[in-house]
């Protein structure tokens, strides 16, 4: 009988740069739902990649001297060898710059071209950078971006652009009646709702205003935009042919049974993603999960806020499987998670090293020092015992469960509260009094039976999310990974087998303090290699940018603006706007509603308690149709990143700043 199939992939990585942790976590993620499907006895394809065209690298490679393929060599090699240190196990890692993958983007897009759905026109319009976004002198308020506020300025770019509204109708019915699509529920709603049902605009799919990308083979001034280039690989990485000469892998495995991607891009991967497979022919996903982010403090991580933490940093002050559990377990099903040295060792110390590894060194070093290391089922039992068997047959039907539905973090829960059982287990049992009685050492051998046949379940569990330390723990039992099916039964390990005799620390215990030195002994050493390095260098590295001038001003210009301290009081997100956030701010003993396009850099719950510089006698404007009675000052990189402006020190609300 063939194993039923299961195709995951993950977002292909922006080689514009060194990936952080947040970005790291989504291949963690993707790989131990891959690792349970095995287990499970799944046929598993798991793709992972990195995509390589767009200006923002060619401007890149400009600044560091070399060619942009050059240039995303070097970092896509990155991204791969930190998928590798993660101890991932994907099956096919595919890259946009792949040659088969070029020619089939190329062959979709003369495809859609030749149907009908794709047409040339251009961009016109008042340009806004920030959103990347063009609008109409009607659709403007007070002159700037109904979005973020901010100006806008002309622009004009020839482009061919795809015809999303012929399949807009066939899309929304297809969500309506495959509820699962797209998960969790409030992406589906947010798509349906301020997308798909107020009307799609048409998308471009080409640019002039730049070339590194894949040409398009019938107009060479043109190169094929990001979103069909990245989209397709996935079922480009199969082997999917535009004229039908598909290869094994593409008729074995597509349709997707997960997209595992970011929650920032789920438009992308639910409304252009399935109507370009609608306008190829091709049967779409079965389901799109936009998980949410990983957080450093309140911040989404970025350079330009210089929170960014790397994988390949904690590995090397914590080790993978540490990492992996952080990253996994942290992170709710629908709402961010955070990440920080302190928490991380707060975390290491409570659960791997007391509850798992307190746990398996005790019980490995009670059989050697009770019984010279054998572990024998006599079949003394007590009440007790049945709780501990009951809690540990019952955990693999509620970690599939979790798993069914992408709850990995409650799945590794649900794993740790069998170990947490076992710990209990131990202080009702008191193994070290039953050994003062010798009339009692059958019942003492039945009881660390008890507990290792408990652990090996726990650690047969484990193996999809911390594989290396599952193994060390079925190594030092002198057993193996067992199948899931094996887990409904409690008993399976050989009675009167050997323990090994020099049990291994699996995570030692952590000095907060010392971690903290090493932390910022690290990043002091980077700041001083950095300062001393060779100009050229120093310039590559270098993220400061510069904007245009405007017109010089009096002092008297200047004291018309007042400028104050406030408290946001209250927050939320502004009906039928993706960009806005309403906030009431405490500005000394008056409230002021102030409207900002902040809603893709901060989350209305994380606006709350923040102290932020305010414009407090800025004109007030109504911005999709809610009242704004000032400004909401924000630092912005080259990127777009947007960071409010807090006061360094603790102030009061309603502070003056001058």
């Amino acid at each position: 009988m063939s194993k039923p199939k299961y195709y995951i992939t993950t977002a292909i990585a922006y080689t514009s740069g060194k990936p952080h942790i947040g970005n790291s976590y989504e291949i963690v993620l993707a790989d131990s739902i891959a690792r349970f499907k095995r287990a499970e006895g799944y046929d598993v394809f798991f793709q992972t990649g990195t995509d390589e065209h767009g200006q923002k690298i060619e401007l890149k490679a400009q600044d560091a001297g070399i060619t942009p393929k050059e240039y995303v060599d070097n970092v896509s090699g990155t991204i791969r060898g930190l998928w590798d240190l993660m101890d991932t196990s994907y099956d096919k890692f595919i890259r946009t710059t792949d040659e088969y993958h070029e020619k089939q983007v190329q062959k979709m897009f003369k495809k859609f071209y030749d149907q009908g759905d794709i047409y040339k026109g251009s961009y016109e319009g008042m340009y806004c950078t920030p959103c990347e976004s063009f609008w109409t002198e009607s659709q403007l308020v007070d002159g700037k971006c109904p979005d973020c506020g901010r100006e806008v300025k002309p622009a004009k770019e020839e482009a061919y652009f795809f015809k999303m509204s012929k399949y807009a109708d066939r899309l929304i019915e297809h969500i309506k009646t495959h509820p699962e699509f797209i998960q969790p529920v409030s992406r589906k709603n947010e798509m349906m709702n301020n997308f798909l049902l107020p009307g799609l605009q048409d998308l471009c799919v080409s640019r002039t205003s730049f070339k590194w990308g894949i040409p398009v083979d019938f107009d060479n001034r043109h190169v094929v935009y990001v979103w069909l280039d990245a989209l397709t690989n996935y079922i480009t990485g199969l082997g999917y042919d535009v004229d039908g000469n598909h290869g094994e892998n593409y008729r074995k495995y597509w349709p997707a049974d997960l997209h595992l991607i970011g929650k920032d891009i789920i438009r992308f991967h639910t409304i252009y993603w399935p109507i370009f497979l609608m306008a190829l022919g091709e049967p779409l996903p079965k389901q799109v999960f936009g998980h949410p982010w990983l957080l450093q403090g309140d911040n989404k991580m970025s350079k330009s806020r210089g929170n960014v933490i790397y994988a390949d940093d904690l590995v090397n002050f914590f080790g993978v499987d540490a990492v992996r559990y952080f990253v996994l377990h942290e992170m709710p099903f629908e709402n961010d998670g955070n990440i920080g040295w302190d928490i991380l060792v707060e975390r290491i110390n409570a659960d791997l090293a007391n509850t798992l590894g307190n746990l398996v060194n005790r019980t490995i070093s009670m059989s050697n020092k009770y019984f010279g290391g054998v572990v024998e089922n006599r079949n003394v039992t007590d009440t007790v015992d049945e709780e501990l068997k009951a809690v540990a047959v019952s955990a693999v039907t509620k970690v599939k469960n979790k798993m069914n539905e992408l709850r990995v973090a409650d799945a590794l829960t649900e794993i740790f509260t069998l170990f947490k059982r076992c710990n209990k287990y131990i202080d009702e049992t008191e193994p070290w009094v039953l050994a003062k009685d010798e009339a009692k050492h059958d019942r003492l051998a039945t009881v660390l039976y008890n507990l290792t046949e408990s652990i090996c379940i726990g650690a047969t569990l484990l193996e999809s999310f911390m594989p290396s330390t599952a193994r060390k723990i079925t190594e030092q039992l002198n057993t193996s990974i067992r199948t899931l099916d094996e887990l409904n039964t409690f008993g399976l390990y050989p009675s009167g087998s050997r323990v090994t005799d020099k049990p291994e620390i699996l995570f030692a215990r952590l000095d907060a303090k010392e971690i903290n030195e090493k932390v910022e002994a690290m990043y002091a050493a980077r700041n001083a290699e950095a300062a001393t390095a060779e100009p050229a260098a120093a310039e590559e590295e270098d993220d400061s940018i510069t904007i245009e001038a405007k017109p010089e001003i009096t002092y008297d210009d200047f004291a018309k603006l007042q400028f104050q301290v406030g408290e946001i009081i209250a927050c939320e997100e502004v009906p039928k706007s993706k960009k806005l956030l309403c906030s009431k701010v405490k500005i000394g003993k008056e409230v002021k509603q102030i409207v900002s396009g902040i809603k893709q850099h901060y989350s209305a719950a994380e606006m709350v308690g923040k102290k932020v510089m305010v414009l407090v006698n800025l004109k007030p404007a109504t911005l999709a149709g809610v009242l704004s009675e000032g400004m909401l000052l924000c630092a912005e990189d080259a990127e777009g990143n947007l960071a409010l402006m807090t006061p360094e020190k603790k102030m009061p609300a309603g502070a003056e700043i001058c």
